[in-house]
């Protein structure tokens, strides 16, 4: 039986289980990754949300009230954490080991949707999961239609992303970024382990002899090949108009903007974040690739680090 609905529509997608099965073995990753999604699942249901399916390392699930598909991203971010921390990190014949980290993106669209034996269909569905790619690690992404009628107080929560142009739309769709819960609730920040840190001061790029810094005024920032970008990279695999730094919500983030790609790889981690068409907040230090990945040796790479002036005395000579 066929059934027209208004629903909030909620994909969520774990990333880094491959690390997990490379340091644990089979049987240990695939326990931990079945635990995560599991444990999503309860989360929908507590929530008031229906699991419409499971994929892989993720699911999908339905929402009657747009607020139970935000409070289930909250709750997800914060509880996907505690399934590494109480995970066993070797035994008597093993040395301790350090865990990869599962990281979460959420993606939520609303709109009508058709219900047939059991699965849900629709623009918001398909808007919704092409947001998916979008998002950054433990990010949460919404369109505009999921923050309508909602209370102030959680309306406030969203920063806006301007208009990103997903992949089968031929017009933008404007995107939000749902920020952590504070003022003394249980929180996942962005940074893992940490408590929540002042908002960084200024952003450091450095490629070849090219040092600059960038105060959150001055930006948004283009890196490209173009002479008229605002950081010239001159490599033929760097698109004129390649990625966008930009300052949302007191955090840096880069966006991709070209057909290569951008890659980001933050430092001490292993993992890398690809961009295509999406953004990704920066934080710490590390570097950003363009047109070709971290792996290559040989490819146009913009080290960044996040600044707080406070403590920070710029390089002389720059």
């Amino acid at each position: 039986m066929t059934t027209l609905l208004q629903r909030t529509v909620l994909f969520a997608d774990l990333r880094g289980s491959t690390g997990l099965f490379e340091t644990l073995g089979n049987a240990e990753a695939a326990s931990v990754v079945t635990q995560s999604v599991d444990l999503m699942a309860q989360i929908v249901a507590a929530c008031g949300g229906v699991v419409v399916k499971t994929l892989g390392d993720g699911l999908m699930a339905v929402f009657e009230h747009r607020q139970g598909g935000i409070d289930a991203a909250d709750e997800m971010h914060e509880s996907l954490d505690r399934i590494v921390a109480d995970t066993p990190r070797g035994g008597s014949r093993r040395p301790t080991l350090k865990l990869p980290a599962l990281k979460l993106q959420v993606a939520m669209a609303h709109g009508e949707v058709v219900e047939l034996n059991g699965d849900c269909f629709g623009d918001a569905v398909n808007v919704a999961a092409r947001l998916l790619d979008r998002a950054g690690d433990k990010e949460t992404l919404a369109t505009e239609q999921v923050l309508e009628g909602l209370e102030a107080e959680h309306r406030g929560r969203f920063r806006s992303l301007s208009k990103l142009q997903l992949r089968g739309r031929q017009e933008p769709v404007q995107v939000y970024r749902l920020e952590a819960r504070r003022f003394g609730e249980t929180v996942a920040t962005l940074f893992e382990g940490s408590a929540p840190a002042r908002e960084p001061d200024g952003l450091r790029l450095a490629w070849r002899e090219v040092n600059r810094v960038f105060a959150g005024t001055d930006l948004p920032a283009v890196l490209g090949r173009s002479p008229q970008a605002t950081y010239c990279i001159d490599d033929t695999r760097v698109s004129r108009s390649h990625a966008r730094v930009e300052w949302h919500g007191g955090t840096f983030q880069v966006s991709d903007l070209s057909y290569n790609g951008t890659f980001v790889r933050f430092a001490g981690r292993d993992d890398v974040v690809a961009l295509r068409r999406g953004s990704c907040t920066l934080h710490g230090s590390g570097v950003i690739c363009l047109g070709a990945a971290p792996t290559d040796a040989t490819a146009p790479t913009v080290h960044f680090e996040i600044l707080s002036f406070h403590d920070t005395v710029p390089r002389s000579g720059h």
